[in-house]
């Protein structure tokens, strides 16, 4: 039993150091396709990783309170758990990770957790701001969550399970086979949502700095600057990997190279279709982006689960 878990643990890790280096050169790439669009030369592709040395290598002289040095673990601890209980793989032992009957929901919780922990750790910051940041994010993120939950409830009736491995097994058998084709408007609910939940243009305002004179680069200097970078690359990882689990089939090969390839290919084109709304659309304000999550995002998701209703 020891053996098992110790095996599984160590098989986990092999997978978050391929998650969160390929999360880290993605975030780079993409900076430099955005900068490319925009007529600038760009950032190296390798400037994430020199931000997060940076920043972890200074200390803070400012201190707020308990809280405020826990927000940032709390978002750490949102990330790791979101992409620890996610099947890389289908039917690989090392990519596995920790999956189980149930994951999702509980891959769901850690998706909040992070997002909560962080808003009290701004909340002690003492900074007059804060309050306003913080309900603008928690405002748009119970906002994208309501379509986003409708999406992973229409899946679920859909297959008859909440394991992420179940159903990408149902998926299985060719591109005709996958949610995004077999529930469109489940598909469509989750990848509307998907924008919000990456916080990228036209919803980029709950980490927009220049709007707020504050925000996470001001506040969170630093080691918690570099913890939430490292948070970020890791949290998209999980983001992408589980969006493409739920709605494109995920990714399968007996070749674990070819499996690899599959992953990368299918991540790559959804976060590509993140950068391209971005650099398409102004930044929404904050009631408008609840009044788009809450309008057709939601209505899509609604007719999705009614579908399996019938």
């Amino acid at each position: 039993m020891l053996t098992s878990i110790l095996t599984k643990a160590l098989y986990t890790l092999i997978s978050f150091f391929v998650i969160l280096n390929y999360s880290l050169l993605l975030l780079g790439t993409m900076a430099r396709v955005r900068a490319k669009v925009q007529g600038r030369i760009g950032q190296p592709v390798w400037q994430p990783y020199i931000d997060i040395i940076k920043n972890n290598a200074r200390r803070s002289g400012v201190t707020h309170g308990i809280m405020f040095y826990l927000g940032p673990v709390f978002r750490l601890a949102g990330g790791l758990g979101t992409y620890f209980f996610i099947p890389v793989i289908f039917g690989s032992k090392i990519f596995a990770n920790f999956s189980f009957s149930g994951d999702v929901l509980l891959v769901m919780y850690f998706i909040f957790f992070g997002q909560l922990g962080m808003a009290l750790g701004a909340g002690e910051s003492g900074h007059p701001y804060s309050p306003i940041g913080v309900a603008r994010g928690l405002a748009q993120m119970t906002a994208f969550e309501l379509p986003f939950s409708l999406a992973v409830i229409a899946v679920a009736a859909q297959y008859g399970s909440f394991s992420i491995t179940e159903i990408v097994a149902a998926q299985q058998g060719g591109w005709q086979n996958w949610v995004a084709f077999t529930n469109p408007f489940a598909m469509a609910a989750g990848m509307l949502a998907f924008l919000g939940m990456s916080m990228n243009n036209p919803f980029s305002i709950v980490i927009a700095p220049q709007e707020i004179p504050i925000g996470p680069p001001t506040e969170m200097h630093s080691s918690f600057l570099g913890m939430l970078q490292t948070n970020r690359a890791i949290f998209n990882g999980a983001k992408m990997v589980l969006f493409m689990n739920l709605f494109f089939g995920g990714a399968a090969h007996p070749n674990i190279f070819i499996a690899l390839g599959i992953m990368i290919m299918k991540t790559f084109l959804i976060y590509l279709y993140v950068v391209f709304v971005g650099v398409s659309f102004p930044r929404f304000r904050t009631e408008q982006s609840i009044r788009f999550f809450l309008g057709v995002p939601t209505l899509l998701g609604l007719i999705a689960v009614i579908q399996q209703m019938i």
